[in-house]
């Protein structure tokens, strides 16, 4: 965080910016002003105009109305290398990385250094070397594959794009979303760093903690409009909830009236799984109406596990039953038709169509049910994805909308839905609410807890601890591949777990 000497000069102000599209007023007059070397943090709920309005402040869309001033003087950004030459680089949440191409290739991508029109390659890789080490991992070479890399090694060349250009303001858009807590700090001490040199960050997460911890001012979104600016870092939690949704959240967790377990009833039983090189021997049970979660830092094996049991990916030893039955190894077939659904981390690229409808989406893992005489039947598709919608509260409740439109919480709610219409026996929960808002999180919470009140085994992967912590009724603890610890989620602190997987250290419960 800055001092307020470091924050005198005006760097960017936006005043009254409108941006309409087809059927859609996505901005309503925001005002945005940012100081140099602060941290600005900008909040707001899905589809409350954030992601618009760094794509004006980026170049790729211009407004409709609206005044930008730059150091002072009203300005125009054309496009996204007018930006960039401005001073504006912009790290988006979804990443637009080419995975085919190196470290060095994407980071220098469109502006490669070159003398008397040759490449100069070794220059780029010195350059992007440099900016790994600077980030805090020199171990990512160069000339390594981006494809190659883990999530969070991917945010780190996205980030090290950012940086490579002089950049006076960067857009952070959930940079630590994919992020452990090591690299998260990692991260900070980056920003501190920049902001020390007077560069400005507009830093957007829905992590109320990120934002205490790194932030200077907030400006809150709603409904495409600016409804607070200029606020302290420190707001209260519950003062930002009713900016953000113009209502109270009393309490984030929502707490579960009645013990819904059927401890008689053991619906999942995974014994000795294994994978070589991502996790060894890893064995538990949920019961009916049980929620487990699993807790450890990026890279532990959570969301292995969790496509293991799925049939994603194949164990090389250990068994999967559901209600008894043994499952075939590395079949996701089997796993569905057995009552397993699977929520992935990557709603986008793994989860859903993102061109087809949020019917299509839906139906998509019962197909067979929808089928008569080798036709869809449409009309009950349509019904029975509105009913479904309509339970998760997704608005509009329009079976025909295409899910590219929607807000990323309700993205994760259509993907729910799949497996709601299937009436899954055991659902898999990878990050579940990533990149979802305050209001829509709690709307998820209620919905996890409604699931396991009507019996379904849920399995939950989170790297928010507090979420872990407050959802679930036992914890698994993972470290590197194997498991730590399993206890009563009431016997376990974020501390306790925290020091168990940074150390390794062995707590039974």
């Amino acid at each position: 965080m800055s001092t307020d000497e470091d924050t005198d000069e005006v760097l960017l102000t936006m005043s009254g910016i409108v941006k309409t599209f087809p059927g859609v007023r996505a901005l309503d007059g925001v005002d945005l002003d940012v100081r140099a070397g602060e941290v600005h943090c900008l909040l707001g709920q899905n589809g409350a105009g954030k992601s618009t309005l760094i794509k004006v402040l980026a170049g790729a869309h211009q407004p409709d109305e609206g005044i930008i001033i730059w150091k002072g003087r009203p300005t125009t950004l054309g496009s996204p290398v007018a930006a960039l030459r401005l001073g504006v680089a912009t790290m988006y949440q979804e990443l637009d990385l080419v995975e085919g191409l190196s470290v060095a290739e994407n980071i220098f991508l469109g502006h490669e250094p070159a003398r008397f029109g040759f490449s100069q390659r070794r220059h780029a890789r010195n350059q992007a070397r440099d900016l790994m080490r600077r980030l805090g991992h020199p171990e990512i070479p160069p000339g390594r594959e981006v494809g190659l890399l883990s999530a969070a090694g991917q945010q780190l060349v996205s980030m090290a794009r950012a940086l490579v250009h002089d950049a006076r303001l960067i857009v952070m858009d959930e940079p630590t979303a994919a992020l452990a807590s090591d690299e998260v700090d990692n991260l900070f001490r980056v920003v501190e760093d920049l902001t020390n040199d007077g560069v400005a960050v507009v830093y957007i997460s829905h992590r109320l903690d990120e934002i205490r911890r790194i932030g200077d001012r907030v400006t809150v979104l709603k409904d495409g409009a600016t409804v607070a600016s200029g606020l302290p870092a420190d707001t209260p939690t519950a003062d930002l909830v009713n900016l953000m949704s113009g209502r109270m959240v009393e309490t984030v967790f929502p707490l579960r009236e009645v013990t819904t377990v059927d401890h008689d009833n053991e619906v999942l039983s995974v014994v000795g799984l294994t994978r070589a090189s991502e996790f060894s021997d890893v064995s538990f049970t949920v019961h009916a109406g049980e929620i487990v979660g699993i807790a450890g830092l990026v890279g532990a094996g959570r969301s292995e596990i969790l496509e293991t049991v799925y049939g994603a990916r194949k164990a090389d030893a250990g068994v999967v039953t559901v209600n008894g039955k043994r499952l075939k190894p590395g079949s996701v077939m089997a796993a569905v038709a057995a009552g397993i659904g699977l929520a992935p981390e990557e709603r986008k690229s793994q989860g859903l169509l993102l061109d087809q409808s949020v019917a299509d989406n839906v139906v998509l893992a019962s197909l067979p049910e929808y089928s008569r005489a080798g036709f869809s039947d449409r009309g009950r598709e349509l019904r029975d994805s509105r009913a479904t919608l309509e339970r998760l509260d997704l608005r509009p409740a329009d079976p025909r909308r295409i899910v590219r439109t929607l807000s990323g919480g309700n993205q994760q709610k259509a993907v729910v839905a799949r497996w709601l219409v299937r009436d899954c026996k055991v659902l898999l929960l990878d990050e579940p609410t990533r990149g979802v808002d305050v209001g829509a999180r709690a709307e998820l919470y209620r919905l996890i807890h409604e699931l396991a009140a009507a019996g379904v085994a849920v399995v939950l992967v989170s790297s928010e601890m507090p979420e872990v912590l407050g959802l679930s009724d036992r914890v698994l603890v993972m470290r590197e591949g194997r498991l730590l610890t399993e206890a009563p989620a009431s016997e376990l602190t974020e501390a306790a777990i925290l020091d168990m997987v940074m150390e390794g250290s062995e707590v039974m419960a």
